[in-house]
């Protein structure tokens, strides 16, 4: 059986990929180690993955904590599974809330929505785990209680972070201890979090919710001017759903439907199969004009149509409908850049992680506090930093994503895979914002049209469009293609070579004689583990 992809490094990297029967691979090596232990212990790959996520919260508070929301997609026993744990706005998030202002706030409690992440661990491990939940804390609470050493890019974020956190509630006493962050090598620990971490396994997150954690967090915002109650908390619960998909040549790309951004990576891959990508060739700058216009176009719908999806007045079909893909894909001209706006379809800070085991599971799993540290509100006494999800919403009357009481914003953070001829082939993510779905994009049209490894495709040079006219580029990206996008129009910013703006793509990817490819991409402290 021939491999899907080729087996050469183009690209400047410090990593090669792992090949292992069983592996992990997230974007701090501690997490991942802990996510590995598991398996050891002879648990299966969602064990490895709630795992390293709970990890992650520890290791890597400048991405992600306990206080955030998380998605995941799992293959297992022959069938791909979707799950979302995004929480609500508070029941007191009317419009009229937010009266005076011009747009949501960006820290603070006016952006703390309900945390879903805890809820989705125990979710995922009562539905396929094979270890006792609790068991999978153990790495995290021993990491929080006897500290480790941080590693330099994560000390590098810490401090660029806290000027902007530091005078939020509990947010210095709690990460700045001793009136800065902490320096690359310096010993981190954090009791406050191993002991809510400790009271999360033992209860089965029902204290976060429920108990005596829900009712910390919901006194803290009573006392600092949140709104989050204890009746918001209580009334989540994690949601399975089916997973949405796209084809491109022989290929599958499934995201999780929306209130996601993931149909944006979808969209854009259906507006680029009416391209012949092999014939521009790789890394060509046709290749990248064509997929800088198609994620614009998709941007456009996605920030336009997309939303919680009992709000939503166009569903994921229509978005997805291939006439309509094809006459999006129809607005792109091969010599000029385009200022996209939505169309008209018929009406009908973040980490990751990936883990997958000889048996066959695969797990695509990611949780974020969305800006860093989240809205930099900490809860005293518990290590809960609590995300900014909502600053996603938006306050323009009548739009979809309007905020209001327990609605849930349009998200960001989204899990991949791809299968091919109905069969799973590659568990994968590219975190950072709205880097997600142009990742997916660049990630899978690497795969399908040009045979790249997943560490090669995460290694080439990418490119960010935001809702403005600049199109962001790494500096590897051949100067020649730079200027014959801006040539055509693009606004290229080249950024620098430490930029950490484009992402953290780690990927699994099946063997075709058994086992898998893990990659961790070398923007990051990450690391591909396994055995």
């Amino acid at each position: 059986m021939s491999s899907p992809f080729d087996w050469s490094f183009p690209y400047a990297s410090r990593k090669m990929p792992v090949l292992a029967a069983n592996a992990v691979a997230t974007s701090q090596p501690l997490a991942a180690q802990a996510g590995l232990r598991m398996l050891l212990a002879g648990g299966n790959a969602v064990d490895s993955a709630i795992a390293t996520a709970i990890a992650l919260t520890v290791v890597e508070p400048v991405m992600n904590g306990i206080g955030g929301d998380m998605f995941a997609l799992v293959w297992h026993d022959g069938q791909l599974h979707g799950l979302n744990s995004s929480g609500c706005a508070p029941a007191a998030w009317t419009p009229d809330y937010f009266k005076g202002r011009d747009a949501m706030p960006g820290t603070g409690w006016g952006t703390v929505t309900v945390p879903g992440q805890i809820a989705g661990w125990k979710a995922l491990s009562d539905r396929f785990g094979k270890l006792p939940f609790a068991k999978l804390f153990e790495p995290a609470i021993a990491y929080a209680e006897e500290g480790f050493a941080v590693s330099p890019t994560i000390a590098r974020q810490w401090a660029n972070q806290a000027p902007k956190l530091a005078a939020e509630p509990g947010f210095a006493e709690a990460f700045l201890p001793q009136g800065r962050a902490p320096q690359a090598g310096e010993w981190w620990r954090f009791p406050d979090q191993a002991k809510t971490l400790r009271d999360i396994a033992e209860t089965g997150g029902e204290s976060f919710y429920r108990g005596e954690l829900a009712r910390k967090i919901a006194d803290y915002a009573s006392k600092t001017g949140g709104a989050l109650s204890a009746v918001d908390l209580a009334e989540h619960q994690a949601e399975w759903v089916k997973p949405i998909s796209q084809s491109f040549r022989d290929y599958e790309l499934h995201e999780i439907p929306p209130s996601g951004q993931g149909i944006s990576a979808l969209m854009a891959l259906g507006m680029l199969e009416q391209f012949d990508l092999e014939g521009m060739g790789r890394d060509s700058a046709d290749y990248y004009h064509v997929s800088i216009e198609a994620m614009k176009l998709a941007f456009a719908d996605l920030h336009h149509h997309v939303a919680d999806p009992r709000h939503m007045r166009t569903d994921a079909r229509a978005l997805l409908d291939r006439a309509y893909l094809a006459e999006r894909a129809r607005l792109i001209s091969m010599d000029r850049a385009s200022v996209p706006t939505a169309g008209t379809p018929a009406t009908g800070g973040t980490v990751y992680l990936t883990a997958a085991d000889a048996s066959g599971t695969m797990v695509s799993f990611i949780q974020s506090n969305y800006h860093g540290f989240g809205s930099g509100v900490v809860v005293p006494g518990t290590g809960i930093s609590l995300h900014n999800r909502g600053l996603n919403f938006v306050l323009t009357p009548g739009h979809v994503n309007q905020v209001a009481p327990r609605k849930k914003p349009m998200h960001t953070i989204i899990p991949a895979f791809v299968t091919r001829g109905g069969q799973p082939l590659m568990s994968f993510g590219v975190m950072g914002g709205s880097m997600q779905a142009q990742g997916h994009l660049q990630m899978v049209t690497r795969l399908a049209a040009f045979g790249q490894n997943p560490q090669a495709m995460s290694d080439a040079p990418r490119f960010r469009v935001e809702k403005g006219p600049v199109v962001n580029v790494e500096s590897h990206l051949p100067a020649d293609v730079v200027d014959t996008l801006r040539a055509r129009g693009h606004n290229v910013a080249v950024a620098p070579v430490d930029s950490l703006e484009f992402g953290s793509a780690q990927l699994i990817c099946r063997l075709p004689q058994g086992g898998y490819l893990a990659a961790s991409d070398s923007r990051r402290d990450g690391q591909a583990v396994g055995f």
